[in-house]
Parts: C-alpha cells; sequence; structure tokens
C-alpha cells in the first residue's frame, strides 16, 4: 500500500511539474491555443473523410450507372452535330447502260420523276439532300440491274416471233368477235358492250385457260395487277436491303403502279393518241397506191368509208375549181381520174356492205358451181390471200407449218443483203465478217429453236433426219441464205398435199370470201366497170 501511494505521488508530482513549466514557458493562455489546436485537427480530419468519401462514393456510383443501366440518348445532339456541318458536295455516277445516248435521257427521267413525285412535298419537311440521294440511286441501281439482265435475254425470237404471233392472234380474236357480232344483227342494245364481252368468250375459245377481261375491264383489278408486276420487278431490281423496306417498297411502288405505268397505258390505249402517233410516223413517207386500195376494198366500216369518200369529194373540188390552162394539166386530169375511181370504189363498197351481199358470199358461190382455183404460191405472196389462209391454218392447229415458212423467207432476204453488205465493205477494206456470221447464225438458231428443237412450241412436224442435218450444219458450217431450203420445201408440199391444210381450205368458207375479197366470186351486178372496182384482178 505505501509502494501504491508513493507512485501516485510521484504520478501527480511530475504532472504538476509539467503543467508549471508549461505555464511559465508558454504562458496562462496556452491552454487555450492547445485546446483550439486538437479542435482543428479533428475538424480538418473529419472534413477530409467527408470529401474524400463523397468523390469515392461519385466514382462508384457512375460506374454502377455505366456498368447496370441503359445508356443516355445521344440522338438529339448528334443531329444537332450533323446539322451544324456544313454540306458536303454530292457526287452521282451518271452511267446506266454504258451508252451515253441512252443514259442522259434515263438521268433526265429520274430527274423529272424526283421532282414531280418526290420533290414537292419532301421540301416542305426538310432540306435535307441524302434522303432524295437514297431514292435516285436506288433507281439507279434498278436501271443498272434492268439494263444487265436486258443484255442476257435474247430478243431475237421475241420481236420476229412471239410479238407477232400475239399481235395476231389479238387481231383475230377482235376480227372474229365483229363476226359474230355481225351475224346478231339488230338484236343487240349496247353494241360497244357486246363487243368486249363477246372478244373475251372468243379469247377464252382461242387461248383455253387464259382471259384476261378483269384485267382490261376493272380499274381496280387493273391496279391491283400493275402493283403486283411491280412487286416482282422490285424483287428481281432492287438491293434486298432496299427491297425488304416494306415503306420504300410501297412507296417506290405506287410511283411505278399509278404515277408512271397506268397513265402509260391509258395513254397508249387512246385512240385519238394512236391515230396522231400513226400520222406522224406516216407524216414523211408516200402511201402506197395498192395498198390503200386494198384497205379501202376489205373495209367493213362504212362510216370509215364514207369519211375516205367526203375526203377524196373534197380534194376532187378543190382540184376542178383549179386553173387548167398550162403544163399541168394532163396531171390534174390524172389526179382528178383517180379520186373518182375512189369515190367508185368506196360507194360499191358501202351499197355492198348495206345490202348485206358480204354475207352471202357463200350462197353466191353456190349459184356459181364450181370455184376458181387459186394456187398454193399465189396466196402465200398476197397479202389479202394470206391472210384469210392464216385464219383458216390457225384454226386447224397448222399455223407453225406457216409461220415456218414465212420466217424462213425473211430470214433468206435478210440473210442475203447481209451477205451483199459484206462483199462490199471488204472491197472497200473494211472487215466485219466474224460480226456479220455472227448475227446471221444467231438469226439461224434461233429459226430453229423456235420451230425444230424439241422444245419449240408448237413444233413443226417434218422428218427428224433433216433436222438433225440441218442442227449439225448449223453447229459446224457457216450459215446461208439457203440453209433451210430443204426443210421449207417439205413444208410448203406439206401444207399443199396435206388434207389438214391447202386441200380442205378450199372447201372451207374461208376460201370463197377470200375470192370474193380478191373481186374473184361476183354475180352479174358486180363486174367488171360496173362495180367501181376495176377489171378482172390477177394475183
Amino acid at each position: 500500500m505505501c509502494s501504491c501511494l508513493q507512485t501516485s505521488l510521484s504520478i501527480w508530482g511530475w504532472g504538476s511539474l509539467g503543467l508549471v513549466l508549461f505555464l511559465v514557458t508558454f504562458g496562462p493562455f496556452a491552454i487555450f491555443y492547445f485546446a483550439f489546436y486538437i479542435l482543428c485537427f479533428v475538424g480538418g480530419g473529419f472534413v477530409v473523410t467527408l470529401l474524400f468519401g463523397k468523390s469515392n462514393s461519385e466514382k462508384y456510383l457512375e460506374q454502377c450507372e455505366h456498368s447496370f443501366l441503359p445508356c443516355t440518348s445521344v440522338g438529339i445532339p448528334k443531329c444537332m452535330e450533323e446539322m451544324k456541318r456544313e454540306a458536303r458536295p454530292i457526287k452521282i455516277d451518271r452511267r446506266l447502260t454504258g451508252a451515253n445516248i441512252i443514259d442522259e435521257p434515263l438521268q433526265q427521267v429520274i430527274q423529272f420523276s424526283l421532282r414531280d413525285y418526290v420533290q414537292y412535298w419532301y421540301y416542305t419537311l426538310s432540306d435535307d439532300e441524302s434522303f432524295l440521294l437514297e431514292i435516285r440511286q436506288a433507281l439507279q441501281y434498278a436501271l443498272v440491274q434492268f439494263s444487265a439482265r436486258s443484255k442476257e435475254t435474247d430478243w431475237q425470237p421475241y420481236f420476229t416471233t412471239r410479238l407477232v404471233d400475239d399481235f395476231g392472234t389479238h387481231l383475230r380474236v377482235f376480227r372474229k368477235a365483229q363476226q359474230r357480232i355481225a351475224e346478231k344483227g339488230d338484236q343487240m342494245k349496247d353494241q360497244a358492250e357486246e363487243l368486249v364481252d363477246t372478244f373475251f368468250e372468243v379469247e377464252v375459245e382461242m387461248e383455253k385457260e387464259v382471259c384476261r377481261d378483269l384485267v382490261c375491264t376493272s380499274p381496280k383489278d387493273e391496279e391491283g395487277f400493275l402493283r403486283d408486276l411491280c412487286e416482282v420487278l422490285l424483287y428481281i431490281l432492287l438491293p434486298p436491303g432496299d427491297f425488304q423496306n416494306k415503306i420504300m417498297r410501297y412507296f417506290v411502288r405506287e410511283i411505278l403502279s399509278r404515277g408512271i405505268l397506268l397513265p402509260l397505258i391509258n395513254q397508249l390505249s387512246d385512240p385519238d393518241y394512236i391515230n396522231q402517233y400513226v400520222i406522224w410516223m406516216i407524216r414523211d413517207s408516200n402511201c402506197n397506191y395498192e395498198a390503200f386500195m386494198n384497205i379501202i376494198k376489205l373495209s367493213d366500216n362504212v362510216g370509215e368509208l364514207e369519211a375516205v369518200k367526203d375526203k377524196a369529194s373534197e380534194e376532187l373540188q378543190y382540184l376542178r375549181s383549179l386553173d387548167t390552162a398550162g403544163d399541168d394539166i394532163n396531171t390534174i386530169k390524172n389526179q382528178i381520174n383517180s379520186l373518182l375511181y375512189v369515190i367508185k370504189v368506196c360507194d360499191s363498197r358501202i351499197q355492198r356492205l348495206q345490202s348485206g351481199k358480204e354475207i352471202d358470199t357463200v350462197k353466191l358461190a353456190a349459184n356459181f358451181g364450181k370455184l376458181c382455183t387459186v394456187p398454193l404460191d399465189h396466196i402465200l405472196v398476197d397479202n389479202v390471200a394470206l391472210q384469210f389462209f392464216m385464219d383458216y391454218m390457225q384454226q386447224t392447229g397448222g399455223q407453225a407449218h406457216l409461220f415456218f415458212w414465212m420466217t424462213v423467207e425473211g430470214y433468206r432476204v435478210t440473210a442475203q443483203q447481209q451477205l451483199e453488205v459484206l462483199q462490199s465493205r471488204q472491197k472497200d477494206g473494211k472487215h466485219q465478217t466474224n460480226q456479220t456470221k455472227g448475227l446471221l447464225r444467231a438469226a439461224a438458231f434461233g429459226v430453229y429453236e423456235q420451230y425444230l428443237s424439241e422444245k419449240a412450241s408448237p413444233r413443226v412436224n417434218i422428218d427428224d433426219n433433216l433436222v438433225a442435218k440441218l442442227a449439225e450444219t448449223l453447229n459446224h458450217e457457216d450459215p446461208t441464205p439457203e440453209i433451210f431450203d430443204d426443210i421449207q420445201r417439205k413444208v410448203y408440199e406439206l401444207m399443199l398435199r396435206d388434207e389438214r391444210f391447202y386441200p380442205s381450205f378450199k372447201q372451207n368458207v374461208l376460201y370463197v370470201r377470200m375470192l370474193a375479197e380478191l373481186d374473184m366470186l361476183k354475180d352479174p351486178s358486180f363486174r367488171g366497170s360496173d362495180d367501181g372496182e376495176g377489171g378482172e384482178l390477177y394475183i
């Protein structure tokens, strides 16, 4: 206990000594300074701890935000930044087909299409040219693809055969519809509507399962068909990314169908436009007199004949009013006689149509007994007779033989002309032998593929040995104008001797009508100068 007491006395003693020395050294206010220093130290440590913790907390929260929360939107600032930038110059590749004479008009068509169908509403929304540039590039890409595919297509068989056949079939359907309307006579109330219905009935009969009545008569179905057609074209021509864009696809489809194709079809179907275009095409050429008279003699429209008669009468009055003195008197007299002859032919034709004698040609032939015979070779070179024979061959299913014969005739003439031109150029030192022979070979192969190959439809039925010999000649020799002569001769003999063709044609009503149109079938009231159609007609 004494030791503990001594220890506590020593602690207090030393503490009192330290306090006395502290007060002596620093003064009586040192205690307050010391307390202030301690308070500042503690307060400073607290502030530093608070700021450090806050900064660390903010960094952690930021890391958490970027790690677990969605990014903040930067679209609007990005758009503002793009809009503040200066507009860059736009470079457009104007090449489309590789031919400058075609590319420039196509570029104008694109420019006008954008102006008429896009720019007038787009500029009310924005002045940015990027959207218009995208549309222009898409259209140019489609045109480039169309040009490339067109170059890969063999157009010769289409334009020389298929298109001509389709046009001829259309005319034959129309003529048959007119014949049925004429047979019904006055039983019809609305002739125009009845003609349309009869036309499509005949079309179904001739083409079996094909009928285009809805597409041709219903505006709604026509627009739907054009939309489907444009969809197919866009699928073929547009890049996959642009085609999958439904908004753009529908937008372009409507422009093509309603803005381009439909107005184009309506314009091409307008009779007034067709007449003006035909007049424009023939304004620099003189009408062949023989062709003009054949048209008058074959016309079944009384209104057309009366219009020609009135026009000829006006011209006749004008010529008679001229002063006939001078050297031109003989020329004027010849013109007057020609016009009088035209008026006489028109009167005769109108009288025949109005009296109904055109329909009674079969009865008229029966009164004559045996009919005169027109040789097949004469029929094939006469336009009027050939038309009747063509109609008959179409009915019997032998049109392929006749079309083959006519195509070979055209090929022979073309080949002879090409070889004559080639020989003249070779004499002048110009060499285009390979190009000319290549064109002739392509034409010959086109005829072979269209009528004689295994995939031809319809196919000309001829000796397989001749066809095989022709194929070997085409593959190993240069084509000549006479390369199809053997097969053409066989086809001619087939049409001449086969009971289905020329022999049966002479017993058909079409043959009688042909004789009537050729002025080779008359009763006494329609002879010679009495009918105004001249004397006897030779073909």
